[in-house]
C-alpha cells in the first residue's frame, strides 16, 4: 500500500485545523526585574501600514504615560508586522492596563508584557534567542573557586587559584565567541589520564552502543587520548557537525531552570576545570572528565540529542514545582540513566559513564531497577554524595523521548514552544498566525517526503 495518500491527507488535515482555529489572547511573560529601576516593559506588534505607530503611541500620550525607552524590529511571528519594545515608569502601571486593552481592541495589536508581576496568566521569563543565554550564564549558584570545606582542593591554594582561572574564562565568555583554549598542566593531564584509562576499559561491556559508537570518533577528531585533555572548542565544533549541540563554558553551578533552558537551544553548559589530583576517582561536582567522557559522546547521537532537548523545551515557562520534577527526570536519565539494548541493560547516564566505581555498581544486582516513567521518576528522591539506590531503565531513547514529551504536555502553561534551528530561537505557539507558519513549514517538509517516496516507487 502506498504511503503517499495518507501523507497528503495529513497535509489537508493540518490546513483544516489551522482554518478552524480561533484567535486567542496572548500570554504574559513574567520576568524578575531590578526593583531599584522600577520599570515596566512590554512588546507590542503592529501591522506595517501608514500611521499605525502614531495611533499606538497616541494611546500612551492620552493616558499621560511617558515612554522611557522604545525600539523596533521586524516581527518574527508575522512578516507583515513590526514589534516595538517599550519601557515605562512603574507609577504608570494602572494606566498601562488601559493602553494594553486599547492596543488589542482599537489597533489589533499583539502584546507581550515582560516585567510586571501579575497573578493571572503569567509564566516565568525564559530565553527566546540563543543570545539570551548570555543573560543568565553568570547567574551561578557558586563561583568556580568557592569550594566547600570537605572539597579535596579546599586547602590547596594553587588548585583554588587554578579554578578561578577557569571560572574567569567562562564568566567573560559570550555567545558566538571561540571558547578560549587552555594549556593544561602536567598534573592535570595525569589526573585525566588515570580517569580516561580506567573508564575506557569498562565502556565496551558497560556503556550503551551509542556511546561506544561515538567514542572512537572523538579519539579520531577531537584529541581524546590518555595523555591529552581535549579542548572545549574542538569538541563543540564536532558536536555541532553531528547534532547541532554545542558546549558553552560555565563558571559554576547554574539553577535547574537556567541549565535546562540551555538544553532547549541544544547548548550544554560545560565546566573546563578538572578534579583535584589527590582523589582522581572522585569529584563532588561536575568537572571536565564528567563532561567530556560522560555527556559529550551521547550528545553526538541524534536520538539522544533530541531526547535531551525535549527536557529543555519542557522547562521553558514551566512553574517552579515542575522545574523540580524535570530536573529530577534529567537526573535519572541524562545523568544516571540505564536503557535496554537487546537482552542486556547498559548505562547511558553521564554520572555513570564518568564514574569508574558506579559504572560497575549500577549493573550488579545491588541497586533497585525500575522502568522509566516520568510521572513516577519525577517524584523520586535521590542522594548526591553516594551511589544511587534506584535507577530507572528506559526501553530506548525513542521511547524515553516520547514519554518525556507526553509528560511535558501536562505542564500547566498557556502555550507550546518550538525550537527554530534556522534562527536558533524559540517560537511561542500561542496564536493563529504562529500555527499557520508552523503548518506551512510542515507542509513543505511533507511535500519533500512525498516527492522522495514517489521517486523510490
Amino acid at each position: 500500500m502506498s504511503v503517499v495518500a495518507p501523507i497528503k491527507a495529513l497535509c489537508l488535515h493540518i490546513k483544516t485545523i489551522c482554518a478552524l482555529l480561533l484567535k486567542r489572547g496572548s500570554m504574559y511573560l513574567e520576568e524578575e526585574t531590578d526593583k531599584k529601576s522600577e520599570v515596566i516593559s512590554c512588546i507590542f506588534s503592529l501591522k506595517e501600514e501608514v500611521g499605525a505607530l502614531a495611533r499606538g503611541l497616541r494611546l500612551f500620550e492620552e493616558k499621560g504615560i511617558n515612554l522611557t525607552h522604545i525600539e523596533s524590529r521586524p516581527s518574527r511571528m508575522n512578516k507583515d508586522q513590526y514589534e516595538f519594545f517599550i519601557s515605562v515608569d512603574s507609577t504608570c502601571s494602572q494606566a498601562l492596563d488601559e493602553v494594553i486593552d486599547g492596543l488589542r481592541t482599537q489597533i489589533s495589536g499583539h502584546v507581550h508584557e515582560l516585567s510586571r508581576n501579575k497573578e493571572k496568566d503569567t509564566v516565568p521569563w525564559f530565553p527566546n534567542d540563543i543570545q539570551d543565554l548570555d543573560r543568565f550564564a553568570n547567574q551561578i549558584l557558586s563561583y568556580g573557586s568557592e569550594l566547600d570545606a570537605d572539597h579535596p582542593g579546599f586547602t590547596d591554594p594553587v588548585y583554588r587559584a587554578r579554578r578561578k582561572e577557569f571560572a574567569d574564562i567562562a564568566y567573560n565568555y559570550r555567545h558566538g565567541q571561540t571558547i578560549p583554549r587552555v594549556e593544561y598542566t602536567e598534573e592535570e593531564r595525569v589526573t585525566w589520564g588515570m580517569v580516561f584509562k580506567e573508564l575506557k576499559s569498562l565502556y565496551p561491556t558497560h556503556a550503551c552502543r551509542e556511546h561506544n559508537r561515538v567514542f572512537p570518533l572523538l579519539e579520531k577528531y577531537c584529541g581524546y587520548r590518555q595523555d591529552n585533555i581535549p579542548q572545549l572548542e574542538d569538541v563543540s565544533r564536532f558536536l555541532q557537525s553531528c547534532t547541532g549541540f554545542r558546549l558553552r563554558p560555565v563558571a559554576g553551578l547554574l539553577s535547574s531552570r537556567d541549565f535546562l533552558a540551555g538544553l532547549a537551544f541544544r547548548v550544554f553548559h560545560s565546566t573546563q576545570y578538572i578534579r583535584h589530583s589527590s582523589k582522581p576517582t572522585y569529584t563532588p561536582e561536575p568537572d571536565i572528565c564528567h563532561e567530556l567522557l560522560g555527556h559529550v559522546p551521547l550528545f553526538a547521537d541524534p536520538s539522544f540529542a533530541q531526547f535531551s532537548q525535549e527536557i529543555g523545551l519542557a522547562s521553558l515557562g514551566a512553574p517552579d514545582e515542575y522545574i523540580e520534577k524535570l530536573a529530577t527526570v534529567y537526573w535519572f536519565t541524562v545523568e544516571f540513566g540505564l536503557c535496554k539494548q537487546g537482552s542486556e541493560i547498559k548505562a547511558y547516564g553521564a554520572g555513570l559513564l564518568s564514574s569508574f566505581g558506579e559504572l560497575q555498581y549500577c549493573l550488579t544486582d545491588k541497586p533497585n531497577l525500575q522502568p522509566f516513567d516520568p510521572d513516577k521518576t519525577s517524584l523520586q528522591k535521590y542522594p548526591i554524595t553516594e551511589y544511587q539506590p534506584i535507577y530507572f531503565v528506559a526501553e530506548s531513547f525513542e521511547d524515553g523521548k516520547e514519554k518525556v514529551r507526553k509528560f511535558a504536555s501536562t505542564i500547566p502553561r498557556p502555550f507550546t514552544v518550538r525550537y527554530n534551528p534556522y534562527t536558533q530561537s524559540i517560537e511561542v505557539l500561542d496564536n493563529t498566525q504562529q500555527l499557520r507558519n508552523l503548518a506551512d513549514s510542515i507542509n513543505s517538509e511533507v511535500g519533500k517526503l512525498c516527492e522522495a517516496l514517489r521517486k523510490l516507487q
